[in-house]
């Protein structure tokens, strides 16, 4: 049996830098990650590794990465498949949801599919709270408030960000949600790798207590209509000190209504990607890799939120490409 890990936890907590470095890192595992965002389309990919031509790539240390288009079940079958046929090797597969996902559904698969039962066990889920704004989205969104009542582990990220207090508290409140789950801290992706992996503390009876549901193959769950996603392209550079302040003023305006904003920059003048990202009114920006010599050089922005003006959005991107 391949054991599994559900990796949760809503828009912006920090799932894909925790990611990067279960792909990067030399600990011995050999890891399939399978990857899914919510949006017209993924880019995670080009903010885990900047290399990728192919659907399932192969990382250094290894491990995998799976970039999801259909049903779970379908995807873990092919993987399934190709392992047995020695086209790929891995000892474990890391699921990463979508932010705006209830884990439930993703659980479930592992017991109402037969196929997928036979091959895969479920170890556990990992739910990665935003210690700056959980609270908040845990008060206004139903789907954070399930990926907290699923967990077997809890990871708190940006500790650093907020005061000891407000950390203290959040703590106290994840418990009152969740007295069965372990609750650590993750530090820029930073956690013991035996806080992820091999923790088999998924219990199907304690899952059924949270969500009398959770085995009825006919139930749906529906993001809230106010809730979308769309993505900024441009072939023309940015001007950095514009892209700046227009978005510190996005983010100002907005910030409420925007849960997460991340992409790849090619700003005029710099000879690397500059990847940025934000949560709210929390944004900031890192160097990417080089531009290669014949690369079609191009920006990728995506901004998920609840009625975002995307007209606005736009256009003020637009005025600020040179």
């Amino acid at each position: 049996m391949i054991p599994v890990t559900i990796l949760t936890g809503f828009l912006g907590a920090g799932k894909t830098t925790l990611l990067k470095r279960i792909l990067t890192e030399d600990h011995g595992h050999r890891i399939a990650v399978i990857e899914n965002e919510f949006g017209e389309e993924s880019i995670d990919n080009d903010l885990l590794f900047h290399d990728q031509t192919e659907q399932i790539i192969e990382m250094n240390n290894g491990c995998l990465c799976c970039t999801v288009r259909g049903d779970l079940a379908a995807i873990l079958g092919r993987l399934e498949s190709r392992r047995r046929a020695n086209e790929l090797a891995f000892d474990r597969v890391v699921i990463e949801t979508t932010g705006l996902a209830e884990p439930g559904p993703v659980a479930q698969t592992f017991f109402v599919d037969d196929q997928v039962a036979e091959h895969f066990l479920l170890d556990a889920i990992i739910t990665v709270v935003d210690a700056v704004h959980g609270e908040q989205q845990l008060s206004d969104h139903s789907e954070a408030r399930a990926q907290v009542g699923f967990a077997d582990r809890l990871l708190i990220s940006k500790a650093d960000k907020a005061s000891p207090e407000a950390v203290q508290a959040l703590r106290a409140r994840l418990t009152r949600m969740n007295p069965r789950a372990a609750i650590g801290e993750v530090h820029f992706g930073q956690t013991p790798i035996e806080a992820i992996l091999d923790i088999r503390g998924f219990n199907l009876n304690a899952a059924l207590e949270i969500n009398p549901d959770f085995l009825d193959t006919d139930q749906h769950h529906h993001h809230d209509d106010d809730v979308s996603s769309f993505i900024f392209k441009a072939s023309r550079p940015f001007d950095a000190d514009r892209f700046e302040a227009f978005m510190s003023a996005v983010s100002q305006t907005y910030g409420p209504q925007l849960f997460r904003y991340k992409g790849l920059l090619w700003l005029k003048g710099h000879d690397n990607q500059m990847i940025f990202q934000g949560v709210h009114m929390l944004m900031g920006g890192d160097k990417g890799r080089a531009w290669k010599p014949q690369e079609a050089r191009e920006s990728r922005l995506v901004f998920i939120g609840r009625d975002l003006p995307r007209d606005t959005i736009e256009k003020g991107l637009q005025q600020c490409l040179v």
